[in-house]
């Protein structure tokens, strides 16, 4: 009798065994596929084109109003009066309103920023160090308790800035007249200029996106219903409307845009001046970008679950900026665009290559993202090379921007979660690079990101199986798009500081 070795049973039994266990999971999907997966993605098919729609046609109308705007030199100079402030032999001083300057700080050091104060003061400059005892409120918080004080009942208006934000010597000089003399209105926002968008390549997408943000969202908004979001700094509040609109809030993580929500539904206008920049930096590493967009993605979706009723309720305002509010501002910039992009782009369409029963048509795959692309690259003409890069990081981006928003609207765990954006300064380079270099120490696990590898992997997955049984050619946006997510997944974007 023939003797058997186990070195060719132990294989077989085992090939078995897999056989088996393909056959059972192909029978399963067999089973659900037709009734339940099919019809589902057909569903999710049809709900991520309505919102492409939505996003396609708020894009569209927004490239006309600027367009609009361009062609009929709509400039501020000739919507609202404005004069030049001019000197009073006898008044003084006293001709001119008293602005209130706000700089608020949390993780700068104490007791530079002190000595800075006093040198200032001993120079006849009429400023304040004002501390608190707790971090109740954020920003918000410190913002609230700061026009508590006695001398801000002297003052007209306040100028707010971060602490990296850099205001030319004449901000003052052009924002102001806007406010003496339109009493309508409540905010003159400016725009902000970027000293570190060629850091690297991912200061240069985020250069790309804020653009067209203030370029024009902001404009837009400005010239059509004299309402948008009011940035957090860079901007000139009149007192009397922010007092009347309620002051400070600390509700969610966004109290500049909770602030001019409310203002507009008093009836207050804003101004936007894209002209007047004020120079600032990105934030060059990925952790501190990650941190900045669950901010500003959370807190909106938040704020929309609390101010909603509260908007259809407003009778001060038109039942059309209600609307614009509610629909253009709210759901579709800061609630649709963050959850289509991600769940349309990266998981649905991707999904449609293992179910080939479900077809998206051509206009909602292709055509209409390359429109909303193209319109969105109309703020940095100098990044139209970067095109690419840009679309893909945008897409990596939007897993977490979509996972803020829900939590924002179901007020989850880190719906009140506020870390302040860590932002490197040229004080800290020059002062890095003149140290010996030194052995940097990485933390492998902080720079694994476990969603972005997972989607990475499904979409490289779906990419070999469009391959091999695709006919849609799809498998070279997978191919391009799984790279991003897994570049992003480990770690390699942004500026990298190593551990001392």
């Amino acid at each position: 009798m023939e003797r058997l070795s186990s070195t060719t049973i132990l294989p077989e039994t085992f090939e078995g065994t897999r056989d088996d266990l393909a056959m059972q999971m192909a029978l399963v999907w067999g089973q659900i596929k037709a009734p339940l997966i099919v019809p589902l993605l057909r569903l999710a098919v049809i709900i991520c084109l309505t919102m492409s729609l939505m996003l396609f046609i708020e894009r569209v109308y927004m490239g006309v109003v600027i367009l609009l705007v361009k062609l009929f030199g709509r400039k501020p100079e000739k919507r609202y009066k404005w004069e030049p402030m001019k000197d009073d032999v006898e008044l003084g001083n006293s001709a001119y309103p008293m602005v209130l300057v706000q700089i608020p700080m949390y993780n700068e050091r104490e007791d530079l920023v002190e000595l800075e104060c006093q040198r200032w003061a001993s120079k006849g400059i009429n400023i304040k160090y004002e501390i608190r005892d707790n971090r109740n409120g954020y920003k918000a918080g410190a913002l609230k308790e700061g026009m508590k004080h006695s001398y801000v009942k002297h003052c007209d208006y306040v100028v707010i800035f971060d602490a990296d934000f850099q205001p030319e010597p004449d901000f003052l000089w052009r924002t102001i007249p806007f406010l003496v003399h339109n009493p309508e209105i409540a905010l003159v926002q400016a725009r902000w200029k970027f000293v570190n968008a060629d850091e690297c390549l991912m200061t240069r997408m985020q250069e790309m996106s804020l653009d067209y943000h203030f370029t024009v969202e902001q404009e837009v908004g400005s010239s059509t219903y004299a309402f948008f979001g009011f940035n957090g700094t860079a901007g000139v509040w009149r007192i009397a409307a922010l007092n009347e609109a309620g002051g400070w809030k600390d509700r969610t993580t966004v109290e500049d845009m909770d602030l001019a929500v409310r203002a507009s539904l008093k009836g207050w206008k804003f101004l936007y001046l894209g002209s007047l920049k004020v120079k600032n930096e990105l934030p060059s590493t990925l952790k501190a970008y990650r941190y900045q967009q669950h901010r500003w993605s959370c807190g909106p979706a938040n704020l929309f679950r609390k101010m909603v009723m509260e908007i259809i309720r407003n009778k001060k305002v038109t039942t059309w900026k209600k609307v614009h509010v509610i629909y253009s501002f709210f759901l579709v910039r800061k609630i649709v665009a963050h959850i289509v992009t991600f769940i349309f782009y990266c998981v649905v369409l991707p999904a449609t290559v293992l179910v080939p029963e479900v077809e998206v048509p051509k206009w909602g795959a292709v055509y209409i993202p390359s429109i909303i692309t193209i319109l969105n690259a109309v703020g940095t003409p100098r990044s139209l090379h970067l095109l690419v890069f840009w679309i893909l990081f945008e897409n990596v981006m939007s897993l977490h921007r979509t996972k803020a928003t829900f939590i924002g609207l179901l007020e989850a765990g880190r719906v009140n979660e506020w870390i302040v954006t860590e932002k490197l300064g040229d004080a800290l380079k020059a002062k890095a690079a003149a140290k010996a270099p030194k052995k940097p120490r990485f933390r492998f696990g902080e720079r694994l990101h476990f969603l972005e590898l997972c989607a990475g992997a499904y979409l490289f997955f779906c990419g070999c199986y469009d391959v091999v049984f695709g006919k849609n050619h799809y498998f070279i946006y997978l191919y391009t798009q799984a790279i991003a997510f897994f570049i992003v997944g480990f770690g390699y974007v942004g500026t990298f500081v190593p551990h001392s």
